[in-house]
Order: structure tokens, then C-alpha cells, then sequence
């Protein structure tokens, strides 16, 4: 089922999207910039590896273990609502962490427990904004619009680091997660004036009395993704990405020193080159928008991601500057792949499912992620960083490769009643 939207929308749907786009642009911004400082408090504050773990696990557990109680409610909520709700909770818990500062009595547990509920609002609002997206946007710039989103993900990569390291030393940490609530409040403001088109609701799992159940929309999510083959298929390659190339990545600075035997300067050449790979690629696909069959845009973006992992992992330590070109190849093909991706989805997923099908398949993909980092260390410990590197290149390939060759993946974009 394809996203359907009015004439008049189709006609002036620029206008109200990017006017909500702009604001949560500046709600990113925040956040990257709040996320920055209390990364460096808490590294600053308790010099624990266990803590910065700590950090990370709060923030990702909401989106693995409540991804697909969100969708099913970010599916029954007004998605408008669902925006203004998450963002406002977001703001209030991000003050009272200033006022904390402010005070000087913020501790360690205040600083994980506002992660905590930051990650829940964002689980919230994250699947609204990209449902919402399919019913504000045609669907033939679907592809364009993921463009920008990536164009403004890799900028944002690029500057909210030197930016939030610059603020650091201006400002105290409750000027800085002040700058977070002021964004957010601007993401507020276009949603109390803007409307935005709500699905129409199929009732997918009624009982006999014509209502529906928390757990019978939660159960038929997952029963939707699982009987349509090709976004199973694609469901499973996002969990294996997350499950070998994150813990790889993770594992960059590791190869910079021990490998290339290079220090700070060269990892920010490498992450450098990331950054502005994501870039270029993000403008290419914001104009081209792909070939006409998304999927196969995706699927050469996979390959390309796979190609300049096995690069960076098989190439000897005196070839530094071409582990930089590879670097910047696999930054390349990330909004290749992606961009054009959530675009298909979009596109063929019934709107009323999406808050649905966005969630489970991040939380299941995400949850791999705790998995591969367990085991990076040890392996890498004891067969070196590069295995990684090579391992995770090899099997993105061939899971690109072997896209073409599914027809389930390759038809997806006829729509679930053809498979």
C-alpha cells in the first residue's frame, strides 16, 4: 500500500515540510551539541570506561527494548501530538538538568537518568517524524527529501564536535544544555501551527467487538513485517550491518594507532574523510534522487560500503592515505544506502503501520549492536583490529550482491500484496 496524499498537498507540500524539517534541524543540533558536553563531563568527572559504557547502554536500551511499543503507539497517537508530547517531555527533563548545573549538585545518575528519558522521547519521535514524511511528501521525492536528511546528519557530524568543544570553553555546561532546550523549543513551535496528515486506520488486528488491543497492533507489526519476505529480508541485512561493521567502526582508533601507527591527527583525518564522504554522497542523492527503482540504489550504496571496508582492512600500514580514500568511499555509499532505503519504506509501507514497522526494525537492528560490541574486543584482542574490518567488508558486500539476486528484495517497491 502506497502513501496517498490530497492534490493541494502534492501541490504545496514544501512549504510546511521544510518549515518543520528546519526546526528539527535545529533540535539535532541541540541535541549533538548537549550529548557532546555530557559525554565529556562524565569523561571529565569520573575518568571511567565503565561510566562512558554506562552512557551508552541508557541511551540505546529505550530504543531496543521499547522500539516496538512506541510504534504501536505512535501509530494509534495523533503523529502531530505524538511530535509536540516527546519534544516537550525532552525540553522540561533537559531544564531541569541545567537548573542541576546551575546548582551544583548535578550527579552521575542525574546525568544517566535525563539520558534515559531523552532516548524515550527520541524513540517516540523519531518513528512519528518519518511516518509523518510519507504523508507530507510525494512520494517521487521521497528519495530527494532522505537526501537532504543525510546532507544534514553528515554536517552535523562535521561541526557539532568543534562546535560543542568550543562552547565547552565559553560557556558552563548549563549554558550549553540551554542551547539544547532553545532548539528544541524552535522544533515546537512549526508543530502547534502546522498540520500534518493522519493515515487512515485499517484496524489490521480487531476482535470480534471491533476494537483493538496494545498487544494485537504490537503483534500485528511484527506479523506485517514478517509476512512481507523482501522487508524481512532487508529487516535481517540492517541487524547483521549493525552486528559486524558498528563494533568495526568502534574499533577505528585502535586501527589508526596500532596499524597505521598514527595518533590523534591522523584519526581525525580518517573520521574527517567519513564526514565528508557522507557529504558528497548526500548531495548526490539530494539532486539525483537515485534510480527509479530505489532499492537498487540502495543495494549498489551496500556493495560500495562493503568495498571500502575491505579496503581499509586489508591494505598494509605504510598505505594510510588510501585508508583515508576508503574512509571517504564508505562515507560516500552511507546515504546511498540508507537514503533511498527509508525511502522505499515510505513509500510502500501502509502509513498506518509505519510508526510500527520503523520502530521494530531500528530496535532489532540496534539491538544487535551491544552484541557486536561484547565480542569486537576480544577478537580484535586476539586476531588483530583489521579482521574486522575485512570480515564486515566481505559479508556487506555480498549482502549487496546477493540483493539482486532475491526477487523479494528486488520487487519490493510493487508492494506487499505481490509477494
Amino acid at each position: 500500500m502506497e502513501s496517498t496524499l490530497p492534490s493541494q498537498a502534492i501541490k504545496n507540500w514544501k512549504r510546511p515540510f521544510f518549515t518543520i524539517w528546519t526546526g528539527q534541524a535545529f533540535s539535532i543540533l541541540g541535541s549533538q551539541l548537549v550529548q557532546f558536553a555530557l559525554i565529556w563531563w562524565l569523561s571529565k568527572t569520573t575518568g571511567s570506561a565503565t561510566v562512558l559504557a554506562g552512557a551508552t547502554l541508557i541511551a540505546l536500551v529505550p530504543q531496543i527494548l521499547l522500539g516496538p511499543l512506541t510504534g504501536t503507539l505512535v501509530d494509534r497517537w495523533n503523529r502531530r501530538l505524538t511530535m509536540i508530547l516527546a519534544d516537550s517531555i525532552i525540553v522540561l527533563a533537559t531544564l531541569g538538568l541545567a537548573v542541576l548545573f546551575a546548582l551544583g549538585v548535578v550527579q552521575v545518575w542525574h546525568v544517566y537518568l535525563i539520558m534515559f528519558i531523552r532516548s524515550v522521547g527520541a524513540g517516540f519521535h523519531w518513528p512519528a517524524m518519518s511516518a509523518s514524511t510519507s504523508l507530507m511528501v510525494p512520494k517521487e521525492h521521497l528519495s530527494r527529501v532522505q537526501g537532504v536528511n543525510q546532507f544534514l546528519n553528515g554536517g552535523l557530524n562535521i561541526v557539532s564536535a568543534p562546535l560543542g568543544a568550543l562552547l565547552l570553553s565559553i560557556l558552563p555546561m548549563q549554558g550549553i544544555v540551554a542551547i539544547d532546550v532553545i532548539t528544541a523549543m524552535i522544533a515546537v513551535g512549526p508543530l502547534l501551527f502546522i498540520d500534518i496528515p493522519q493515515p487512515e486506520r485499517n484496524h489490521h488486528a480487531e476482535d470480534k467487538d471491533g476494537k483493538t488491543s496494545l498487544w494485537q497492533e504490537m503483534k500485528a507489526g511484527w506479523c506485517y513485517v514478517l509476512g512481507w519476505p523482501g522487508l524481512a529480508i532487508i529487516g535481517v541485512m540492517a541487524a547483521l550491518i549493525n552486528l559486524i561493521l558498528t563494533p568495526a567502526f568502534s574499533l577505528l582508533p585502535i586501527l589508526v594507532i596500532k596499524h597505521f601507527n598514527g595518533q590523534a591527527l591522523e584519526l581525525g583525518w580518517i573520521e574527517s574523510a567519513f564526514g565528508i564522504g557522507v557529504i558528497a554522497g548526500s548531495a548526490l542523492l539530494s539532486i539525483w534522487g537515485g534510480f527509479k527503482h530505489r532499492v537498487l540504489t540502495s543495494l549498489v550504496g551496500l556493495v560500495g560500503m562493503g568495498i571500502g571496508t575491505l579496503i581499509i582492512g586489508v591494505i598494509p600500514s605504510s598505505a594510510f592515505y588510501m585508508a583515508v580514500g576508503a574512509m571517504c568511499l564508505v562515507g560516500f555509499m552511507h546515504p546511498i544506502t540508507n537514503g533511498p532505503l527509508l525511502a522505499v519504506a515510505q513509500a510502500v509501507v501502509a502509513p498506518d503501520m509505519q510508526g510500527r514497522v520503523f520502530s521494530l526494525i531500528n530496535s532489532v537492528s540496534t539491538g544487535m549492536t551491544p552484541l557486536g560490541l561484547a565480542v569486537a574486543g576480544p577478537v580484535a584482542d586476539a586476531l588483530g583490529v583489521n579482521i574486522w574490518f575485512i570480515v564486515g567488508g566481505i559479508v556487506t558486500a555480498v549482502m549487496g550482491l546477493a540483493g539482486f539476486l532475491i526477487p523479494a528484495v528486488v520487487n519490493i517497491e510493487d508492494g506487499r500484496q505481490h509477494q
